[in-house]
C-alpha cells in the first residue's frame, strides 16, 4: 500500500498539485486519470523520488518515504518496478539482455540463474523464444510486454506505469491490460497507472483517482464511475458518444442485476 497525504508541488509559482491525498491499495489496480496537465505525472514522479514534494507525505507500507535517507531510498527502489510510456528499451541490447539489465544492476545471482528469471517472465508475458531478437525486430505491443517483462524481473512490491496503451491498437491495449491486472493480482504487487485510455479506467479501474487542476476532484472504482453525479467527471470520461452510450448500458445493465437480486 502506498499513501500519500496533503501532496503539493508548484514549478517558478505554478501550482500542479495542491493537496492530494489518496491511498493506493495492494492487489489492485489503481489508476491516475486527468486531462493533460492535470497533474497526474508529477504525482508519480514525486512517489518514487523522481521529484521532491514541497508538502506533504508519502508512505510505503507504513515506511515515511520522505524521511528515509539515501540508502534507504536506494533499497527501496529494488521493490519498485517501471513500465515507461515508449517501453524505453536499449535498441543495441536483446530482449533478453534487456530484461537482464535489472538483475545485472541489483543481483549477485549467476548467469544461468538469470537467464532462468528472464525466461520465467518473458513466459509469463507470453514472450518465449523472442530472446535473441532486438527491439526493432518485434512490434510495438510485444515491446510493452518486454517492458513489463523487464519491470516485474525483480519480484517487485509496487509497479508503476506510464500509460501503458500509449500508441497501441485497441486490442493490444486490452491484452496489455488484462496482463498488467493479472500480474498485480497474481503478485499481489501495488500497482499504480497513469492513463489516458478510458476504455482501461473501465476495465481494470479497481481504484481510480481523478486530478482536476492540481486537486483530488473524484475517487472511487470503475462501478463508481457508472452512478457518478460528478459533472466534470462525466465531461472527461464520457466525452464521446461511443462512451456515454457504453455508460448508459452499464447502468441498464446493473439495474436489470439488482432488480434480479430483489427477486
Amino acid at each position: 500500500m502506498i499513501e500519500f497525504n496533503n501532496i503539493k508541488k508548484s514549478f517558478t509559482g505554478k501550482v500542479v498539485l495542491d493537496g492530494v491525498s489518496h491511498v493506493m491499495e495492494t492487489g489492485k489496480t489503481n489508476l491516475i486519470i486527468g486531462t493533460s496537465g492535470s497533474g497526474k505525472t508529477v504525482l508519480q514522479k514525486c512517489l518514487v523520488g523522481l521529484i521532491e514534494p514541497d508538502e506533504g507525505e508519502i508512505i510505503y507500507d507504513g515506511k515515511s518515504f520522505n524521511a528515509m535517507s539515501a540508502e534507504e531510498r536506494k533499497l527501496l527502489r529494488q521493490d519498485i518496478g517501471m513500465l515507461f510510456q515508449g517501453s524505453a528499451l536499449f535498441d543495441s541490447m536483446t530482449v533478453e539482455d534487456n530484461v537482464k539489465f535489472p538483475l545485472n544492476m541489483f543481483t549477485t545471482d549467476s548467469n544461468a540463474k538469470k537467464i532462468a528469471r528472464v525466461n520465467e517472465v518473458l513466459a509469463k508475458v507470453n514472450l518465449t523464444g523472442v530472446n535473441k531478437k532486438f527491439p526493432a525486430e518485434i512490434s510495438g505491443g510485444m515491446k510493452k510486454r518486454v517492458g513489463i517483462a523487464r519491470a516485474i524481473v525483480l519480484n517487485p512490491k509496487y509497479l508503476f506505469c506510464d500509460e501503458p496503451n500509449s500508441g497501441l491498437d485497441p486490442v493490444t491495449s486490452m491484452v496489455i491490460d488484462q496482463l498488467i491486472k493479472q500480474i498485480t493480482i497474481e503478485q499481489n504487487i501495488t500497482t499504480i497507472i497513469n492513463t489516458h485510455d478510458m476504455n482501461s479506467v473501465m476495465e481494470i479501474g479497481d481504484n481510480i483517482l481523478y486530478l482536476l487542476n492540481g486537486k483530488k476532484e473524484w475517487s472511487g472504482t470503475s462501478k463508481d464511475i457508472i452512478f457518478s453525479d460528478n459533472k466534470q467527471l462525466n465531461q472527461f470520461i464520457f466525452a464521446s458518444e461511443f462512451l456515454q452510450d457504453a455508460k448508459e448500458m452499464r447502468m441498464l445493465e446493473a439495474k436489470e442485476k439488482q432488480k434480479s437480486r430483489g427477486n
